[in-house]
């Protein structure tokens, strides 16, 4: 048995001028959507010695002056305009930054929004980005490991310490810890992805990817989760999808178990990414809610 729902729809604003955030938000939860989805990229490098992994020529879809936000601040402020909406990242690189400073992040963002955050999490690509903020790309897999058990421990409330190889800490408390379990997901296209989201993670959240490809990890990340003993657990599937744009094929990737779509509705309609005008982006917001979500909803 594979955990299924019916699939959720979630609104990514990647590279979005900073004043579309908050009336995004509003938009997207009067209009019934699950969640805003929110990227995490700390600077743009110049130099970059190996080719970005999720487009077909290794090249970024972005430049120098294209905004991003910290995606732990927006939240707040978005939270802060809303009252249902969920939030999370997709997926923040952990292995650049400190856990115990960003386990305090999450519990205040748990305090601040109710517990509707979810934190989606990865290694990073690029080297240039470990460099430069003062760790090491080589080990950032193990490392990754022993950072996902500290967030764990420390978002359970309550005393906690580490000893590891990586990282080592004596008995400390962060108070306000989340009232209950923050969802951790976790990217990653190859294997050792997929089994480090087996692991650790609550779900599993994608790049961009066309939908044959989407379904073939998912299908193979069912089989790293019966592995582990995990076939019949609750478990996300958040995907990314290049090729899909209605509901029959929605519907497709519901059946094989995709469990929330992350979509750029404005996008799907001629305007282009993040630097679409705001009244572009709400009317793209409508019309993928009636087209899709109201659709899907009434075959439901």
């Amino acid at each position: 048995m594979f955990y299924h729902r019916a699939m959720k729809f979630s609104v990514a604003v990647a590279m979005s001028d900073p004043s579309h955030y908050g009336p995004l938000a509003e938009a997207a939860e009067a209009l019934g959507y699950h969640a805003i989805v929110l990227p995490d990229s700390i600077f743009y490098s110049e130099q970059v010695s190996v080719p970005y992994p999720y487009t077909q020529d290794g090249k970024r879809m972005w430049g120098a002056e294209t905004p991003f936000l910290d995606p732990l601040i927006a939240v707040a402020h978005m939270a802060a305009r809303t009252t249902r909406l969920f939030f999370y990242t997709s997926v923040v690189k952990l292995s650049v930054r400190d856990p115990v400073l960003v386990a305090k992040q999450l519990g205040s963002i748990a305090a601040l929004t109710d517990n509707r955050f979810g934190f989606g999490v990865g290694l990073g690509w690029m080297p240039e980005e470990s460099r430069w903020c003062g760790t090491d790309h080589a080990t950032r897999a193990p490392r990754f490991e022993e950072q996902v058990q500290i967030l764990k421990g420390l978002l359970a409330g309550g005393p906690f310490e580490f000893h590891g190889t990586y990282y080592d800490f004596g008995r400390i408390q962060m108070s306000p810890a989340p009232t209950r379990p923050m969802p951790i997901y976790v990217g990653g296209h190859e294997l050792p992805g997929l089994r480090r989201a087996a692991r650790h993670g609550d779900g599993w959240s994608s790049a961009m990817l066309p939908a044959k490809k989407l379904i073939e990890l998912v299908h193979r990340l069912k089989g790293v989760l019966a592995e582990e003993g995990r076939a019949g657990d609750p478990f996300e599937i958040q995907g990314v999808v290049t090729d899909v744009a209605d509901a029959d094929g929605f519907r497709r990737l519901e059946a094989e178990g995709v469990t929330d779509l992350i979509t750029m509705p404005w996008a799907l309609y001629g305007h282009g990414l993040g630097n679409a005008p705001l009244d572009k982006k709400i009317d793209g917001l409508k019309r993928f809610a009636d087209k899709v979500i109201a659709r899907m909803a009434a075959a439901s």
